[in-house]
């Protein structure tokens, strides 16, 4: 799985199966959930929607993190 600073996910079981949260850091204290998805049969099925979801999310996250860096450049050659 991809390292990340900002994203994570943590699996929890509940009495009707497996939880899995995507968690963003927003301040060194604060975690904030991103998103949310319960009904797991497995812990593995848990982890493994937990791991591409944060692939996901860091991928979104490297493109507008691209994309903003592209437009500070065309402004500053403007």
């Amino acid at each position: 799985m991809m390292q990340s600073k900002k994203y994570d996910y943590q699996v929890a079981q509940s009495k009707d199966g497996w939880v899995t949260q995507i968690t963003r850091k927003i301040t060194s204290k604060k975690i904030h959930v991103t998103k949310s998805q319960d009904g797991f049969a497995s812990e593995s099925e848990a982890r493994a929607w937990g791991e591409n979801e944060v692939k996901v999310l860091l991928q979104n996250f490297a493109i507008s993190e691209q994309k903003k860096r592209r437009a500070k450049k065309e402004a500053g050659k403007s």
